[in-house]
């Protein structure tokens, strides 16, 4: 799961004494008011024959009579997906906000040409999942288990006779390695990788991960902590399991790291800590989660927050705890933080 996200750490088990879905339901009943109906006529880039194979980070290997067109992903890797154009008949995870606009996780994705089969983590319709006759379902793993992302516990086992399934793991790797496995997907569905579009994205990633090294280089001492926030708490990530923290740290960016102690009771990920004590670690910049199921910088009302020297300097940029895994969309992720480094102030 990912680091600075408290509720995930119970959600399964919560899902799981929810009672799964009978699939005896007509396959057109609508079981998720948020879900929208569409999707596109062609499922990818470029339609291809022949049989077709992919071995996920699982070690799994997937083997079709042809190249899948009807696709099911989460909702970050269908905006990855999206980006080197291949296209998804359905989505589940964090797709639109409560005004319809995209969700950050949804990317460049339209959401208004495909089916969401459930607009929050842990949400998959099973019965409109069924309707769209996936040929694949893709998602991230977050753990050495290989458990699929946000594919609902009490559901898994029905889902997973519909449609076999693919997983990239962002789980213990540096950012590099699950953005090359989704370029390897991408390409294997029928995308043109020698777009002009696709290799000046990864160009432009490339120069960018250049400068957050010369930034780090320039300015070691500048400390930069990765939180979360919630009502009750506030969450400082360590950098041992997440993608992105622990690529930053490759190259060179001084992180604050919560005691081995306090990540122990989350396998490793985050430390929790109450607003009264949110100034225990000090920082220089902070890089906030900027997941919709979390507080934003903007809406935090502690006065302990508001007097953290990074804050008063206003030296708080946002982070992307679940990248889209597309080099045009983590680009921005290694700009911003050089950016807020090469003009950051010592004060923490």
């Amino acid at each position: 799961m990912p680091n600075a996200r408290a509720t995930h750490l119970t959600r399964r088990g919560i899902l799981a004494a929810g009672g799964a879905l009978g699939l005896g339901a007509a396959l057109t009943a609508c079981g998720d008011d948020d879900a929208k109906s569409g999707g596109s006529d062609d499922g990818t880039a470029a339609a291809k024959s022949g049989p077709w194979s992919f071995e996920d980070d699982r070690g799994k290997t997937v083997e079709l009579d042809k190249v899948p067109a009807n696709l099911v992903a989460f909702t970050g890797v269908a905006a990855a997906l999206w980006d080197y154009g291949v296209q998804v008949k359905g989505v589940f995870g964090p797709t639109t906000t409560k005004d319809g606009k995209p969700d950050v996780q949804a990317g460049d994705l339209d959401v208004d040409k495909v089916t969401v089969l459930g607009n929050e983590w842990g949400k998959l319709n099973v019965e409109k999942y069924a309707a769209l006759a996936p040929e694949l379902l893709v998602t991230t793993t977050f753990d050495t288990a290989g458990t699929l992302w946000s594919v609902p516990e009490e559901s898994k086992d029905k889902i997973a006779k519909l449609a076999p399934s693919v997983a990239i793991s962002v789980f213990d790797r540096q950012l590099t390695q699950p953005l090359q496995r989704m370029w390897e997907l991408a390409e294997s569905l029928g995308a043109d990788m020698k777009a002009k579009k696709v290799t000046d994205a990864k160009a432009a990633f490339e120069k960018a991960a250049a400068r957050l090294r010369a930034a780090a280089k320039a300015k070691p001492e500048i400390r930069v902590l990765a939180g979360s926030a919630s009502a009750e708490l506030f969450y400082v990530s360590g950098t041992n399991l997440s993608v992105d923290l622990e690529y930053f740290k490759a190259l060179g960016v001084n992180f604050v790291e919560p005691s081995e102690e306090a990540k122990k009771a989350t396998g490793g990920w985050f430390e929790s800590l109450s607003w009264e004590n949110v100034d225990k670690y000090p920082a220089d910049v902070i890089i906030m989660d900027d997941r919709a199921s979390t507080i934003q910088p903007a809406d935090i009302t502690e006065g302990t927050w508001k007097q953290l020297p990074a804050v008063k300097a206003g030296q708080v940029i946002a982070r992307s705890p679940e990248p889209i895994l597309s080099y045009d969309k983590c680009t921005p992720l290694l700009d911003n933080l050089a950016e807020a480094i090469e003009n950051a102030k010592k004060v923490g």
